[in-house]
């Protein structure tokens, strides 16, 4: 497996791995699945600034992750939020281990300090969420942060977001600006 940036011509198969997780999951509460066009505007919007790169077996894209704006102001440069996406029969594999190693690793030479990361969670059991991401992130070293009650409601049901966090820089009092548009694996 290797992780290599990815390219405008990378949305059609990124799609095919985002697709089932908004018609079946809440794990993004996005209601409809992006077009084409829309996807490939969202690739190209955010790696011109952020990392945005793929696990790539035999060819075959296995999964993808990137950063993006926290928020909007400049004082929130330093912090960014994380997504990342597997294929639904490569997960468990490793895949999301090494996609996040290395956009840690891409975030920390940027100037990056904060790396956030917003997890939908059923307030009971459900077939179309489960803690899987939050023991995810637990296990690539973020903690919680908060908790927003009865936030998201999809499939008719109310879900909470869990905001966690990894601090993977030094904090100053005069920090470094963000290399934004130039980051490397």
């Amino acid at each position: 497996m290797k992780i290599e940036k990815v390219k405008i011509e990378d949305a059609a198969e990124l799609l095919e791995i985002y697709a089932p997780y908004v018609k079946n999951t809440a794990v993004t509460f996005e209601y409809d699945v992006p077009t084409l066009e829309e996807f490939e505007g969202r690739v190209k919007r955010i790696s011109s600034e952020y990392p945005y790169i793929k696990a790539v077996k035999d060819g075959k894209i296995l999964g993808y992750a990137y950063a993006n704006t926290f928020k909007e102001r400049k004082a929130y440069n330093w912090s960014v939020e994380t997504t990342i996406y597997i294929r639904e029969d490569d997960r468990r594999g490793g895949v999301g281990r090494a996609l996040y190693n290395a956009l840690e690793k891409s975030l920390n030479r940027m100037g990056v300090i904060n790396m956030n990361a917003c997890i939908g969670l059923p307030i009971e059991g459900d077939e179309h969420s489960s803690h899987d991401s939050y023991k995810f992130h637990q296990k690539m070293g973020f903690v919680l942060a908060g908790r927003f009650h009865n936030s998201g409601f999809k499939f008719n049901t109310w879900y909470d977001m869990v905001w966690m966090e990894k601090i993977i820089g030094e904090y100053s009092d005069n920090p470094k600006n963000v290399d934004f548009g130039n980051w490397s694996l």
